[in-house]
């Protein structure tokens, strides 16, 4: 099944964008199916596509020395999943595991990548979009990693 314009228009991270930008974005859309406990990537491999949630939720977390992989943010659907693929080195800054079965819009990066190339326009729009993304997911992991150092008045990089 051929994922639509009308599709990915009603995604909140692909609002805005022209019904001609959407209809290039279409064809490198596919489904996927997350089950719960289940991991959709590990920190530090390849990072080759993104996701868009459309339900369910998502922990984003890190490897921490001497710890459990430690919960950086939930992401619930809508969200954006994976950001990693947009810059070199192409490998996933965090890792990624389904809470619950979760359904998200799969995008294939490298394919996305050129896309930019061909459509700077578009490129430097969505680009924008991931870079405010990061923005957040960074200030959230800060605010998580302080709050469980007061909590806990142990410090991460001891």
């Amino acid at each position: 099944m051929s994922i639509t314009v009308e599709t990915l228009a009603a995604q909140p991270f692909l609002a805005g964008l022209t019904e001609h930008q959407l209809s290039l974005l279409a064809p490198l859309t596919g489904r996927s199916m997350f089950h719960a406990g289940n991991r959709i990537f590990r920190e530090g491999t390849p990072a080759e596509q993104f996701w868009l949630l459309t339900d369910g939720r998502v922990f984003l977390d890190s490897e921490v020395r001497g710890h459990d992989n430690f919960v950086l943010e939930t992401l619930r659907s809508p969200a954006v999943l994976g950001c990693s693929w947009l810059f070199p080195p192409y490998r996933w800054q965090f890792g990624a595991v389904a809470v619950s079965t979760a359904q998200a819009l799969t995008f294939h990066g490298p394919l996305v990548r050129a896309l930019f190339q061909s459509d700077p326009a578009l490129g430097h729009e969505l680009t924008t979009r991931f870079l405010q993304v990061m923005a957040g997911r960074l200030n959230a992991a800060r605010r998580r990693l302080g709050d469980c150092q007061r909590a806990s008045g142990h410090r991460f990089d001891e």
